[in-house]
C-alpha cells in the first residue's frame, strides 16, 4: 500500500503544479489572441478551438503537460494498488498545491473562507487515508468495461454541449465534467485487462482501454477551456469534486474496495466533507474570479 500512497502523492504535486502552469499559459495566450487576433472568442464567450490549441502550445502550458504526464503515471500506479476512494482523494489534494502556487504565480487572492474550505478538504483526506482498507479484487464483467466506455463518451459530448450553452460562464461546469471524466479514467485504468502481465492484443481490444483515451482526451480539453475562461482555483476544485466522487463510489460498489473494519461510517463522513469542501472552493473561486484579471494576465516569457 505504501507504494500506492507515494504514487498518489506524486500525482498530487504533479497535477497541482501543472494546473497553475497551464492556467498561466492559457491566460497569456488568451490575452495575446484578444489583442491581436479577431475571432478567437466564440459568440457565447468561450474561446474558439483554435485559440485553445494555441494556448496548449505555450511554453508554460507544455511544462504543465509534462508534469501532467508525471502525475498520470502516479495515478495509474496508485489506482491499481490502493482503493480508489483513497488514491483519488490523495490526488485531489492537488487543490492545495494549486491554491498556494496560484497566489504566487497568478496573483490569486484567497479569502478566509477559501482557506477554511481547503483545510476541510485536507483534514478529510487525512481521515480517509487513515480509515482505508484493502483494494478490491477487480473481478468485473464485460458490461462494466463497455459501461465505462459509454459513460466516457456521453460525458465528453455533454461537456462540449455545456460549453456551447454556457460560454464564458461555463468554467466550473467544464471543470466538473472534466473531473468526472478523469474519474472514469481512473476506473478504466483499474479494470483494464492485458496490463499485468502485458498482453497488447488483449489490451487493445478491451473497451476500458479505449475509455482511458476518450476520458483522458475529453477531460484534458474541457479542463484546458475551464482554465482559459475561469478561476484556476474554482476550475480545479470542481475537477476535484468530479474525479473523487465517481471512482470512489464505483470502487466501493463494483470493485470491492473496503474501509478499515468498523470505520465505514467515518469514511462516508470524510468523503462527503472532502467533496463538500472542494465544491465550496469551486463556488468561492468562481465568485472571486474577475474577467479583467484574466485579460490582463502577464505575457508568457
Amino acid at each position: 500500500m505504501l507504494i500506492g500512497i507515494v504514487a498518489a502523492l506524486l500525482a498530487c504535486f504533479g497535477y497541482g503544479t501543472a494546473s497553475v502552469l497551464q492556467a498561466y499559459g492559457a491566460r497569456s495566450a488568451a490575452a495575446k489572441d484578444a489583442a491581436l487576433t479577431p475571432g478567437t472568442v466564440g459568440t457565447t464567450g468561450a474561446p474558439s478551438f483554435a485559440a485553445t490549441i494555441r494556448a496548449a502550445l505555450t511554453p508554460a502550458f507544455l511544462a504543465g503537460m509534462a508534469l501532467d504526464a508525471v502525475g498520470f503515471v502516479g495515478s495509474i500506479v496508485s489506482a491499481r494498488l490502493i482503493p480508489l476512494f483513497l488514491s483519488q482523494t490523495i490526488m485531489s489534494a492537488n487543490l492545495v498545491v494549486t491554491a498556494v502556487l496560484g497566489v504566487v504565480v497568478l496573483g490569486v487572492r484567497l479569502h478566509l473562507r477559501d482557506w477554511l474550505a481547503i483545510v476541510t478538504v485536507v483534514v478529510a483526506l487525512c481521515v480517509l487515508g487513515l480509515t482505508a482498507g484493502h483494494v478490491g479484487g477487480d473481478v468485473t464483467t464485460d458490461a462494466v468495461h463497455w459501461g465505462v466506455l459509454a459513460f466516457s463518451v456521453v460525458f465528453a459530448l455533454a461537456g462540449v454541449m455545456l460549453l456551447r450553452l454556457l460560454g464564458a460562464r461555463g468554467a466550473v461546469a467544464a471543470g466538473l465534467v472534466a473531473g468526472v471524466l478523469f474519474g472514469a479514467l481512473a476506473v478504466a485504468v483499474r479494470i483494464v485487462d492485458g496490463v499485468d502481465p502485458l498482453r497488447p492484443a488483449v489490451l487493445l481490444t478491451d473497451p476500458a482501454a479505449w475509455a482511458v483515451v476518450v476520458a483522458g482526451v475529453g477531460g484534458f480539453y474541457l479542463f484546458t477551456v475551464a482554465l482559459q475562461i475561469g478561476s484556476v482555483t474554482g476550475a480545479s476544485a470542481a475537477l476535484v469534486a468530479g474525479e473523487t466522487v465517481v471512482p470512489g463510489i464505483v470502487g466501493v460498489l463494483l470493485l470491492g474496495d473496503t474501509s478499515a473494519p468498523g470505520l465505514g461510517w467515518l469514511v462516508v463522513l470524510a468523503f462527503i466533507a472532502a467533496v463538500g469542501g472542494a465544491i465550496a472552493v469551486a463556488a468561492f473561486g468562481a465568485a472571486n474570479h474577475s474577467p479583467v484579471a484574466a485579460e490582463t494576465a502577464p505575457s508568457a516569457r
